[in-house]
């Protein structure tokens, strides 16, 4: 927050921080006439709880934090884009607000928080525009996609009960580890034909039964993730997973707690804000640089914007190229190649251009 604040004030755009506790929200304004029209270029500055493997001068210097989503480029590209509009104010009108939000890689996100605090004051954008690297796309290349194009994600923490003992003597137990094991492959068959024509995830990715080699224990403890394109749909399935997870345990003799902590919801780019930014970059870009991509179980609080202001979110190449094995997000090795901070930055302010002219 710091940073950003401090390369804003630099170039003489005054910066508000604090916002949603870390983030940092600045306004440039044209000065070509008066111009109605307000874009937003959001940015994210949060980093993961990863220990960096690279060995680059830019590596990171706190034990256990890393960017490993690439959220420093992201940053970067719209702090330059930002310091590029502000140089040519005098050619363009209207408002270009620089969003620097904190917290997306956690529920309940930045973008929430930033929202539920006003802090885009009494007019919210007419749109917003957002980027994340790709390295499974070649540098040079940005891909698009209308409508749904991320997933919604919820969390899921359950804990099976049963009456743990001596293990032993199983005859006075109710055994929760075989009860949790049973209740995941049933939950999961019947999750998926509960509603088979839609795109869905459920998965659990932590089992904790904390019991030893001759100690069963009273209770196991999982959590997992629900991915979904259909928000109705996704509502159903908070009331449907507990209910019949709990019918399942019962079944067996024994209970569970079940807790649907709701995340993201699915972000939805709009049509015709993301035809037109897909037109921008081709202009800025040329046509065989612009792909189209396909939708993507992953999530992200930019979501929460797409559904109070169009929104477009689209993906930057960020792959070295004739690197034969992406460096991939959430990894200790995750990298870009640097050619596409130039490119991020220029298509975000030639798009913020363009949506100004409308």
């Amino acid at each position: 927050m710091a940073f950003v604040a401090d390369r804003l004030r630099a170039s003489g755009i005054a910066p508000r921080t604090g916002v949603a506790g870390t983030g940092v929200i600045a306004s440039v304004v044209g000065e070509a006439g008066k111009g109605d029209r307000v874009i937003g270029l959001r940015a994210d500055i949060d980093a993961l709880p990863i220990n960096e493997q690279n060995t680059c001068d830019y590596r990171s210097t706190n034990t256990g934090v890393m960017h490993a989503c690439g959220h420093d480029a992201h940053t970067a590209m719209v702090l330059g884009a930002g310091l590029v509009l502000h140089e040519l104010r005098k050619e363009w009108s209207g408002t270009v607000q620089l969003v620097f939000q904190p917290g997306e890689e956690k529920i309940p996100g930045g973008a929430s928080l930033l929202l539920n605090e006003n802090a885009f004051g009494s007019r919210l954008p007419d749109g917003i525009l957002g980027q994340h690297v790709t390295p499974e796309l070649a540098v040079g290349k940005v891909g698009f996609r209308e409508g749904p194009f991320m997933a919604s994600s919820d969390e899921l923490y359950v804990t099976v009960k049963g009456k743990g003992g001596h293990a032993a003597l199983p005859e006075r137990l109710i055994d929760p580890i075989m009860i949790m094991a049973r209740l995941l492959p049933q939950l999961k068959e019947e999750f998926a034909a509960y509603r088979p024509s839609e795109k869905t995830v459920l998965a659990f990715g932590r089992v904790e039964a904390l019991g030893a080699t001759n100690v069963v224990p009273d209770e196991v403890r999982i959590a997992g993730t629900l991915r979904a394109f259909n928000e109705e749909l996704r509502d159903e399935l908070h009331v449907w997973l507990p209910k019949r997870a709990s019918e399942i345990c019962t079944s067996i003799g024994g209970s569970c707690d079940f807790e649907v902590r709701r995340g993201y919801p699915v972000l939805v780019n709009d049509a015709a804000l993301t035809q037109r930014m897909r037109s921008a970059a081709t202009e800025y870009l040329g046509a065989d640089n612009v792909v189209n991509m396909d939708q993507r179980m992953g999530s992200e609080d930019f979501a929460f914007y797409t559904h109070v202001m169009p929104g477009c979110f689209f993906r930057l190449g960020t792959g070295a190229l004739g690197e034969t094995s992406p460096r991939g997000l959430h990894t200790p090795t995750f990298d870009i190649d640097e050619a596409a901070l130039a490119i991020g930055c220029g298509v975000m302010a030639w798009g913020a251009l363009r949506e100004l002219a409308v």
